[in-house]
């Protein structure tokens, strides 16, 4: 059985969160937040990139509906199975960025792979 971290939301609001962060990361390639956070949408991004790279109409809606952004649906699609074509897993790398001030969390980047 799979542990899923609870970030204190509800499971609708963690799903959201979730959404918007995988949104944002495969928008623009890189995004800094949270050190568990960013683990957590590791699984997310691959599972997209995934999807990606199959290329057919299921897993085009597959991906439509857990996304926000449509037009990254399509370029997703159109981009990503060229450039991750040598790789079979581990499309995103997570770099340990230091600590927040304030609360002293831990920051991490999530980058997309070349």
């Amino acid at each position: 059985m799979k542990i899923i971290k609870k970030f204190g939301r509800r499971k609708k609001p963690r799903k959201m969160l979730f959404r918007n962060q995988t949104t944002q990361l495969l928008r623009n390639e890189e995004m800094k937040t949270t050190l568990q956070k960013a683990k957590e949408v590791r699984r997310f991004a691959d599972k997209m990139v995934v999807l990606a790279k199959k290329g057919d109409l299921h897993s085009r809606r597959q991906a439509n509906a857990f996304l926000t952004d449509k037009e990254l649906v399509k370029k997703m699609f159109f981009t990503y199975p060229g450039r991750f074509q040598d790789r079979t897993s581990g499309f995103t790398r997570i770099n340990h960025y230091g600590t927040r001030k304030g609360d002293n969390a831990k920051m991490a980047i999530i980058q997309l792979l070349d």
